[in-house]
């Protein structure tokens, strides 16, 4: 088998084992090997091939992790219930204190007033969802 089909396979193995750590270790040093597969392609005997895998993997890991890293890590990502804080939503049954429905993003929800029976908000207001509470969407009149 081919030195430069080894490394290809081996870099393959890893980039794809990646998806299963997240760490980018695996990432890294797959990429680092298919630096040695690309360099066998081009003629470089083992040692050289093994030489440009080091210096690629050790360079990705120093240089592009850490930045992918803070990348990943500083994104805010909210999801499920989360994401729809602060959404805007119409009102379509009035919501009196503890009842009434809204729409928010195309999905009916039932809904309570933020500050309780002193809010009332008629059918076509437009609200802020301020809170998820269970199945209750928590609303405040937009500012």
């Amino acid at each position: 088998m081919a030195a430069w089909l080894v490394w290809l396979v081996a870099g393959l193995i890893l980039v794809a084992a990646e998806m299963a750590t997240g760490g980018l270790w695996l990432l890294m040093t797959g990429l680092g090997a298919l630096g040695g597969a690309l360099a066998a392609a081009f003629g470089a005997g083992p040692v050289l091939a093994t030489i440009v895998f080091a210096i690629v993997s050790v360079a990705l890991l120093a240089g592009l992790r850490p930045v992918m890293l803070r990348r990943y890590q500083t994104r805010d990502i909210r999801t499920n219930t989360q994401a729809l804080i602060g959404a805007k939503a119409t009102v379509v049954v009035p919501v009196h204190g503890d009842q009434g429905r809204v729409k928010i993003g195309g999905e009916i929800w039932s809904a309570r007033a933020h500050h309780g029976e002193a809010e009332t908000f008629p059918e076509g207001t437009a609200v802020i969802v301020v809170e998820i509470s269970g199945a209750t969407a928590i609303v405040a009149p937009e500012p």
